[in-house]
C-alpha cells in the first residue's frame, strides 16, 4: 500500500471515529477517561485515537489506561507487552491489574468450573475494570468494542430474548449507579477489518493472536456466522447495524441497581455476578 493510500486511509478512519466522538459527546471537557487496554488491535486503536484527540487541544480531559491480566498462559503475556509498549510511546499512565492479584487465582485455574471460560473472564474483568476506574476517580471507561462486536452482541441478546441487554448497546452508556462507571465506545461504527488494516499499514505493535478459549464461545460462533453471510452478501453487516440503530430508539427496560450485599459493588441482584461465580469456585 502506497504512502498516499496509507495517509488517505488513516484520515478517513480517524475522521469517522472523531465524528462519532463529537456527535455522541463521548468525550467532554474535564472528563477523566480510563481506557480498557488489552493490547489487542481494538483497544490499542482506541488508545491512539483518544491520545490524538487529547493532543488536538479541543478541550482538556485526562487519560489513563488499565490492563487486566486474566492469567491465560502463553497468550496474555504478549498482550500486556503490547499495552506497555503503546502507553510508553504515547506517554500515558498504565495501571496493571490481574486476576491473580485481585482474586487469588487465574482464569486457567478456574475456567473448568463453568461451561465456557468466557463467562468468568468477562464477569471478573468487568468487575476489576470498574473497581479500578472508580478508585482513581474516572468518570468514563473507554472500550475497544467495534462495529462487528456490537452486532454480535446485539444478535446474541436478540436470540436469547434478553431485552435488558439492549440498554447496554450504543456508543455511549448512561450512568445508572453512582459506583458503576459508564462506558464509551469510540470504535462503535468502525468495522473490525478497518481496525486490523490500520494496525498493519502503520506497523503498530498489537497482539493479534486469538484467545485460546474463544473458539468455544457463542460469540465466536456468531462471529463466524456473520462473516460467512458478509462474504456471500457484502454490506450485510452494515444493513444489520442500520436495523440495530433503530432499536436504540426503543426504550428497553433497565434493571434497578443495588449494592451487592457481599462486596458492595453495583448489582441488579442482591449478590453480584462476580461474587456468585466466586462462590462456585470457592465451594468446589
Amino acid at each position: 500500500m502506497s504512502s498516499l493510500n496509507k495517509k488517505e486511509f488513516n484520515e478517513k478512519l480517524f475522521s469517522r471515529i472523531e465524528k462519532l466522538i463529537e456527535d455522541y459527546k463521548l468525550v467532554e471537557k474535564n472528563d477523566s477517561i480510563a481506557i480498557a487496554l488489552s493490547g489487542g488491535k481494538d483497544s490499542v486503536l482506541t488508545l491512539h485515537t483518544l491520545a490524538n484527540y487529547q493532543k488536538s487541544g479541543k478541550f482538556d480531559f485526562d487519560l489513563v489506561a488499565i490492563s487486566v491480566d486474566e492469567g491465560i498462559k502463553g497468550y496474555r503475556e504478549d498482550g500486556i507487552t503490547s499495552a506497555v509498549n503503546n502507553v510508553k510511546k504515547l506517554d500515558i499512565e498504565l495501571i496493571q491489574k490481574s486476576f491473580k492479584e485481585e482474586l487469588k487465582f487465574t482464569l486457567d485455574d478456574s475456567y473448568y468450573h463453568f461451561k465456557s471460560a468466557c463467562i468468568p473472564c468477562g464477569v471478573f474483568r468487568r468487575n476489576i475494570l470498574n473497581k479500578t476506574a472508580y478508585s482513581i476517580g474516572a468518570n468514563k471507561i473507554a472500550t475497544g468494542h467495534n462495529l462487528d462486536d456490537e452486532i454480535q452482541s446485539f444478535l446474541m441478546s436478540f436470540a436469547r430474548a434478553d431485552t435488558l441487554k439492549f440498554s447496554k448497546f450504543g456508543p455511549k452508556l448512561d450512568q445508572i449507579g453512582p459506583k458503576l462507571i459508564p462506558r464509551i465506545k469510540p470504535l462503535w461504527n468502525t468495522p473490525e477489518k478497518d481496525v486490523g488494516t490500520w494496525a498493519i499499514i502503520n506497523n503498530i505493535n498489537v497482539h493479534l493472536d486469538e484467545c485460546p478459549y474463544a473458539n468455544l464461545s457463542l460469540r465466536s460462533k456468531t462471529k463466524n456466522f456473520l462473516n460467512n453471510i458478509e462474504s456471500k452478501y457484502p454490506k450485510s453487516k452494515l444493513a444489520i447495524m442500520e436495523s440495530f440503530k433503530k432499536s436504540l430508539n426503543i426504550k428497553a427496560p433497565i434493571a434497578n441497581l443495588n449494592e451487592c450485599e457481599k462486596c458492595g459493588e453495583p448489582s441488579s441482584a442482591n449478590v453480584c455476578k462476580a461474587c456468585e461465580l466466586l462462590n462456585i469456585i470457592n465451594s468446589a
